[in-house]
């Protein structure tokens, strides 16, 4: 008997729940509209409904425990699906919504990044939008190979990875590391090179001053004051970058 006076009482804060979530979920006021019910009829109709309860309770018995079972689960059915039918518009709207949303996430938030470039007269220009981590990625091209790079307005030249400069054709047995550098993994030494092309979209610079990073010592390229002081003007607005060459 103690198991089915819980489930009783789980019946009925269940059926209470339902009916705040119905009120709340289409009226934008709920407690407004709680306070225009006619609260000592109410209360009657909850008095009968466990006088009734407790009547079944008495002359079912253990039987009841089946018998509410089947009720809760055939009555949650019905009372969601009167609940969706009748809010079919609402959960439509919702839907939409929702996609919308999502929509505009994966649009505002590039996986790759966003270069547009334009020519007005012989003025070249290149923007690149932030990215996910919050640096500017620069999709160059060193001597005609793909170079990713990182926008990094403390390094005082271009500093490539090994690998890019291997990539690039670079002469990677005759450098000699010399020059002092500090990376994310600490003060190591890179090699002094020149650049014959470097572009960034349709902004091009050759015979660039560069440096290039002991194996292991760099995880991405840097794209430094050696290339960005050549260029007419760059500026950092916002999520954007702009650089302009000379024409």
């Amino acid at each position: 008997m103690i198991m089915v006076r819980r489930m009783f009482w789980l019946a009925l804060v269940s059926l209470g729940l339902v009916t705040a979530a119905t009120v709340s979920w289409n009226d934008p006021d709920p407690m407004a509209r709680l306070t225009e019910l006619n609260l000592p009829a109410l209360g009657q109709k909850l008095l009968v409904v466990m006088l009734a309860g407790a009547l079944v309770l008495s002359l079912l018995g253990e039987r009841f425990t089946h018998i509410l079972q089947s009720t809760l689960v055939w009555g949650a059915v019905a009372v969601l699906a009167v609940i969706g039918y009748s809010n079919r518009t609402a959960l439509r709207d919702t839907s939409t919504k929702l996609l919308a949303s999502l929509s505009t996430r994966s649009t505002a938030a590039p996986a790759h990044p966003v270069e547009t470039t334009g020519s007005i007269g012989k003025t070249r220009s290149v923007e690149i939008v932030r990215g996910r981590a919050g640096d500017f990625p620069v999709p160059a091209h060193v001597n005609g190979a793909q170079v990713p790079m990182v926008l990094d307005t403390g390094a005082s030249a271009v500093v490539l990875t090994y690998e890019a400069a291997r990539a690039a054709g670079l002469p990677l047995e005759f450098l000699s590391y010399s020059v002092n550098i500090d990376t994310a993994n600490g003060r190591t030494r890179a090699a002094s090179v020149t650049l014959d092309r470097l572009a960034v979209g349709n902004v091009i610079e050759r015979s660039v001053p560069a440096l290039i990073a002991q194996p292991g010592q760099l995880k991405v390229s840097l794209l430094g004051l050696s290339f960005l002081d050549r260029l007419e003007s760059w500026q950092v607005r916002g999520d954007t970058l702009s650089m302009r060459g000379y024409p």
